[in-house]
């Protein structure tokens, strides 16, 4: 076993009121945030002394010791087909993201901390020994404060974006006015009756209209009214609690609005204020950026299904048109599929000597197309897209929004892959492309754009004959689709697991999330925390690009009973100990899990043993993640540290300070094997409190 104190960095905490106060500081209905710590701010205008900046640039150098170098990650990656292609890429002058970290180095320690304000143009401005505040009077606690919610805002703004896309297309497929089937039509019935809709006599047509009236509605909101969502979905208790303390949101786009309003020029000065609208964000993300946005996908295109798949680059087709989807918008990815693999498209691609048209998931857009189509091979999350590119394997690489590295078009190049861009939102310099509109305005043209992208990729089959193809021998059968529908369906009712808990069969549930990063081993943590976790009982959910390993190394696999325990291996039988539930987006099913399995046995879900960890988080909507299962009560776990060592009250804040009237902790600690550890005793303090392990 790793010791853990030899990767461990603690944060230095500031003592005294402010910090210790900040439970109890938060507001009621009738207590604003200002109100409440104006007593406490007034008296503590200066504790950023000198000792405290060195205490906080030290613990910055100490975090950065921890960082991997390339070396570092082609030694100990867990997957060999990643470690091939370094190897490989590294023989061919090729540069990865890997080597762009390493000359990166070392990053700034501003940064880094969260005391860096560029909001205004009398900056940028960092907090020193020297300046203890920027030149309009913002301390390291205000700016490290607004440099949060700034990320949180964007968070919310990009599962929104791509959320609306359906949305629309779900109100336009319902108009007649867009040629998509609607394919989830249990999932719209059962959330229209959540919603109060009559849908007795209601058309298919007629029922996804409104109910994408009412998702458009709460993400686009100007006049305060109820958010419709949020109080037909999140529990009781959890209303009530968000309620007193101001948390409701009024809709994503007023949310994201006023923070970044709050956060401009003069404007709020208070950190506990808007550390109060990074909540409220967070709420909003949670219940519409994320829930709304998945119904409008399950609605529109079906539930997932359970199914197998193979993973990982060994799976790659030499002779096919291999066309990899990469990026989160489903609305095109979905289509291109179809069209991909309909007979008509498959034997002219055999007319032009390939054996046929296969497709590969990169990213969200991958996974959300696996579990609903199947025939498309998940191989990497948004780190490793160089790594794909570098086999020479792919004719055609679709990219619509989020996680695309503009790097990849300088692979692309080496190995003549055709890059597409599907997004006004999201273009690359050299792609071609093929889009949808910012106004949405040619909805209707989805399936001859799709024609339009399929017959690229069989053109540039046609064209890259003479490239040459290295693809590594690693590949692994996986099995995805599982949601809560599944479990109704599998087990007869969530009850089924809740009594699983109940008697330690299960230990408790984690949700194994979140994106990549190169601060730690590339996939190490993700892959050694699910072991821990396995060896003692503990169910794992997985979605996103923390679910690319685990799919690639078995743990999506029956196989992975090996490593559990007898209890969970003997509730489980036949059913993998990691269920895949889908892309980042797919947070919300694990949400609904944790939620209707606590419900069915008349506990909250701060109560029960459930903890959610993103160990190699890496951006704004990793932030926005973590924050959702927060604010349900649910302790969330990280070996990253977010930019808020510079200032020890909001670092306070987000480790602890949502302890009293949340429920929940963050914890933080670069050591992954301890993280691990910490979690199965955190899980069984939750059992002992509920009186489930009195043994123990």
């Amino acid at each position: 076993m790793k010791e853990a104190a030899n990767k461990t960095t603690k944060t230095p905490k500031i003592s005294g009121s402010l910090v210790s106060k900040v439970g109890q500081t938060l507001p009621s209905r009738n207590n604003s945030y200002a109100e409440a710590a104006h007593s406490h701010v007034h008296n503590h205008d200066h504790h950023h002394s000198h000792g405290q900046v060195n205490d906080y640039l030290h613990a910055v150098a100490e975090y950065r010791k921890t960082f991997p170098n390339k070396q570092e990650v082609i030694e100990q990656t867990p997957d060999p087909a990643v470690r091939e292609m370094l190897l490989t890429m590294q023989e061919l002058g090729i540069e990865t993201i890997f080597d762009r970290f390493d000359q990166q180095q070392p990053q700034c320690s501003f940064g880094m901390a969260g005391i860096c304000c560029k909001n205004c143009y009398m900056g940028p401005c960092k907090i020193t020994k020297k300046a203890p505040k920027g030149v309009c009077g913002a301390d390291a606690d205000l700016i490290v404060a607004r440099n949060l919610l700034r990320a949180v805002a964007a968070g919310a703004a990009a599962h929104g974006a791509r959320g609306r896309e359906s949305m629309l297309a779900l109100k336009l497929a319902g108009e007649g006015k867009l040629s998509l089937p609607i394919e989830g039509e249990g999932k719209l019935r059962a959330v229209g009756k959540a919603f109060g809709i009559d849908t007795t006599n209601k058309t298919l047509q007629d029922l996804a209209v409104e109910v994408a009236d009412i998702l458009l509605e709460d993400l686009s909101r100007t006049v305060p009214d109820r958010h419709k969502t949020l109080h037909a979905f999140a529990p009781k208790e959890r209303i009530e609690t968000w309620s007193k303390l101001d948390l409701l949101p009024i809709s994503v786009y007023h949310e994201v609005f006023e923070s970044l309003h709050r956060t401009s020029t003069g404007t709020d000065g208070d950190w506990r204020n808007v550390m109060q609208q990074f909540l409220r964000t967070g709420v909003a993300f949670a219940w519409s950026s994320v829930l709304g946005s998945s119904i409008a996908m399950d609605s529109l295109y079906g539930l997932p299904t359970r199914s197998t798949s193979k993973a990982n680059l060994g799976a790659l087709k030499k002779g096919y048109v291999n066309i990899a989807v990469h990026g989160h918008s489903p609305l095109l990815v979905s289509e291109i599929v179809k069209v991909g693999q309909s007979e008509e498209y498959q034997n002219l691609a055999r007319e032009k000597g390939a054996l046929g048209i296969q497709f590969y998931g990169i990213c969200c857009s991958g996974l959300s197309a696996m579990y609903r189509y199947g025939g498309v091979i998940p191989l990497s999350n948004a780190v490793g897209t160089e790594l794909v590119l570098g086999t020479g394997a792919l004719d055609l690489w679709v990219a619509d929004v989020q996680d695309v590295f503009p790097s990849i078009m300088e692979v692309a190049a080496c190995f003549k892959t055709t890059v597409i861009t599907t997004s006004d939102s999201a273009r690359l310099p050299g792609a071609e492309h093929y889009a949808l509109k910012h106004d949405h305005s040619n909805m209707n043209e989805i399936p001859s754009i799709a024609r339009k992208i399929v017959e690229r990729g069989i053109e540039s089959f046609v064209d890259r004959r003479a490239v040459p193809v290295k693809i590594p021998r690693y590949e692994a059968e996986a099995e995805l689709g599982f949601s809560v529908e599944w479990v109704n369906q599998h087990y007869g009712s969530v009850k089924t697991i809740a009594e699983a808990l109940k008697d330690g069969q299960i230990l408790g549930i984690v949700n194994l999330v979140g994106c990549n990063n190169p601060r730690i081993i590339y996939e190490k943590a993700i892959v050694e925390v699910a072991s821990i976790l396995l060896e003692n009982n503990v169910l794992i959910m997985t979605n996103g690009c923390a679910s690319f390993p685990l799919l690639k190394l078995g743990y999506c696999s029956t196989k992975a009973l090996g490593q559990t325990g007898a209890p969970l291996r003997d509730f489980l039988k036949n059913v993998p100990p990691v269920w895949h539930m889908g892309e980042c987006l797919d947070n919300a099913r694990a949400s609904a899990l944790f939620n209707q399995t606590a419900g069915s046995i008349g506990t909250d879900s701060k109560d029960m043993p459930y903890a959610f960890i993103s160990p190699e988080w890496s951006n704004e909507k990793g932030i926005c993640a973590a924050m959702s299962f927060r604010l349900l009560g649910i302790n969330s776990y990280h070996s990253v540290y977010a930019a808020t060592q510079g200032s020890d009250a909001v670092t306070e804040f987000m480790a602890t300070g949502t302890k009293d009237i949340l429920g929940s902790e963050m914890i933080v600690n670069v050591d992954y094997v301890a993280l691990a550890h910490q979690i199965v005793k955190d899980l069984k303090e939750k059992r002992q409190k509920l009186g489930w392990d009195k043994g123990e």
